[in-house]
């Protein structure tokens, strides 16, 4: 009999994907830039690889500028100062001034109506045109009605008059009111009236 030969087991290159993969993720001790030949892994591939790691080590941002103050000047107006602006508005008598109020022009404005085209539509409106440097700020801010809004643009020539002149007007009742108010808020809220006079305790 003859003796049976050991067979020998070729031992395969390890797939380039796995070994860039183990570079990636960084299960190698070895430094990935470092020169030592991987085997099965070509000096291409190689280089692609570190080209690849150089490329993510460039990308990663740090915490410090993700938490580092946003831009100080945006383009639309925060939220409270949205609400003081509003608060600043010209109240209509006999009306809940939370819901509505007058525009800069006198066109009555609907809270719940924001960047809609209809007359009761408004927007929060920079005085200075935020293109020429009007800063987002409360000074700088006004309600106005979405349309007139829209035709003003970025332009400060025009008068007053002129910007009157866009408006959209509507007749507005105040059962009108009462329906929009009921059809947004589910109630209808009347402002508190104050008589004036003595009260009888």
């Amino acid at each position: 009999m003859r003796p049976r030969k050991e067979s020998k087991r070729r031992s395969r290159p390890s797939s380039p994907i796995k070994d860039r993969t183990r570079v990636l993720s960084g299960y190698e001790e070895r430094s990935p830039r470092s020169h030592t030949a991987t085997p099965g892994v070509s000096l291409l591939d190689r280089d692609l690889v570190t080209e690849d790691i150089t490329l993510l080590e460039e990308l990663s941002i740090s915490q410090e500028r993700v938490n580092s103050s946003p831009n100080p000047n945006p383009r639309s107006f925060p939220y409270n100062v949205k609400q003081q602006c509003w608060e600043k508005a010209e109240k209509i008598k006999g009306r809940d001034p939370d819901r509505w109020r007058r525009d800069a022009l006198g066109n009555v404005v609907f809270r719940k109506l924001v960047g809609c085209p209809g007359c009761l539509c408004h927007d929060y409106d920079h005085i200075v045109p935020y293109s020429k440097g009007g800063p987002s700020t409360l000074e700088n801010c006004q309600v106005l009605q979405a349309t007139v809004n829209r035709s003003k643009g970025n332009r400060t020539e025009l008068s007053r008059s002129e910007l009157i002149q866009k408006s959209s007007y509507c007749r507005v009742s105040g059962r009108d009111m009462d329906l929009l108010e009921l059809s947004a808020y589910g109630n209808v809220r009347q402002p508190p009236q104050d008589s004036g006079g003595c009260r009888i305790q």
